[in-house]
């Protein structure tokens, strides 16, 4: 079963897209925890950081080459952003396709809150 991700890929669900390559979409982020909450995920489907192997693994770089850009487009390279990778439930996992949050726009405290 195709996850909400690919659907969104696939355009049968719509989604602010801000960034698209061949092997990677950025989207708005529809619950966002800063002003530019966004979501870059691989087209292909991979459920979590576990699933991924020697085949899949520059896929981890195209989505933070799209991270760069999308800060550079938002004007927050220099001033900072966070990206997040969350791996299975308790890693806060809640859509099982990989996928990098990119987060900016105000000063982000860790731990998060």
């Amino acid at each position: 079963m195709p996850t909400l991700f690919t659907k969104i890929i696939n355009r049968e669900i719509p989604a602010k897209i801000l960034f698209e390559t061949d092997s990677v979409l950025a989207f708005q982020d529809i619950h966002p925890q800063a002003p530019h909450h966004v979501l870059i995920v691989p087209k292909r489907e991979i459920p979590t950081i576990n699933d991924l192997d020697r085949e899949t693994a520059p896929l981890i770089g195209e989505l933070f080459l799209a991270a760069k850009e999308l800060a550079a487009r938002f004007g927050v390279a220099e001033s900072g952003y966070r990206v997040v990778m969350n791996c299975n439930q308790d890693g806060g996992q809640t859509v099982f396709h990989l996928h990098l949050h990119f987060l900016a726009g105000r000063a982000l405290t860790w731990p998060p809150g």
